[in-house]
């Protein structure tokens, strides 16, 4: 165990900050997106340290958080800010219905993951409580000077949402892209919603994406990239469970 910064802080611009759990495998990034009233907090982590703390480091003004989606590794930190919103088709989960025991959590918090001094993995409990808002596709969140437009995104899982920054051209991806393992595997994934969802972001055509983990060095062009090997998948009637794990260049897809 390490009593080194569990956060890693990166400035994108003046209102843009990315907060990384690097010392866990996983490599989640949050996102604070700050406006001239408010902030929001896109993902908040493991919930293994106060991640509140950080952003009020960098923000003065009152924060919202939401997940992408209500995973385990998005919505640990939820638990130290007063207001939250989620996709409504996911509500259920908050509400004791999440399909993964807390026994095989705590597993996945703890394998190669170099936690603070002193944590009790036995006290980890997955969040659990009432949005302040249920979100649907096409809504708006105002910050003041700066509106960001939800995308439901389902594929990874029923009310995963992606976030589109129109002013600055930023999409915030969440586990829909990134360089890694893209999961399509689980009873509660669909590969051909998933596909529908890459389409969706494409023609968006943002300038720079920010994805739920691991590498922050990601061209736009990933999304394309992506779109185009599922479509070929769908081709081949392998957009199913089942097809097992197809690897490209610098991602892949377990399905």
């Amino acid at each position: 165990m390490s009593d080194g910064a569990w956060f890693t802080i990166d400035k994108v611009n003046e209102s843009t900050y990315i907060i990384s759990e690097y010392r866990h495998p996983e490599e989640t990034h949050c996102y604070l997106l700050c406006g001239s009233e408010k902030a929001l907090l896109i993902d908040t982590g493991l919930g293994i340290s106060n991640i509140y703390g950080e952003v009020i480091k960098l923000t003065d003004k009152p924060v919202v958080a939401v997940a992408t989606h209500v995973h385990w590794d998005h919505i640990g930190g939820h638990k130290y800010f007063s207001e939250f919103y989620a996709h409504r088709d996911e509500q259920s989960w908050l509400c004791g219905e999440f399909p993964l025991p807390r026994a095989f959590i705590q597993k996945m918090l703890v394998n190669d993951c170099d936690l603070p001094s002193g944590y009790n993995l036995e006290e980890y409990e997955l969040f659990q409580g009432i949005p302040g808002r249920l979100l649907d596709d096409g809504d708006i969140i105002e910050l003041g000077d700066r509106s960001i437009t939800v995308i439901h995104t389902p594929g990874h899982s029923p009310g995963h949402m992606c976030f589109w920054d129109e002013a600055n051209r930023f999409m915030f991806t969440g586990d829909l892209i990134y360089k890694g393992v893209l999961y399509a595997n689980y009873p509660s994934t669909d590969p051909q919603a998933y596909l529908q969802s890459v389409n969706k972001v494409l023609a968006y055509e943002p300038t720079r994406i920010f994805p739920g983990h691991h590498s922050l060095d990601i061209s736009a062009a990933l999304i394309e990239q992506v779109e185009i090997a599922l479509q070929k998948l769908d081709g081949d009637n392998l957009l199913c469970h089942g097809s097992g794990r197809f690897d490209y260049e610098d991602w892949s897809i377990l399905l």
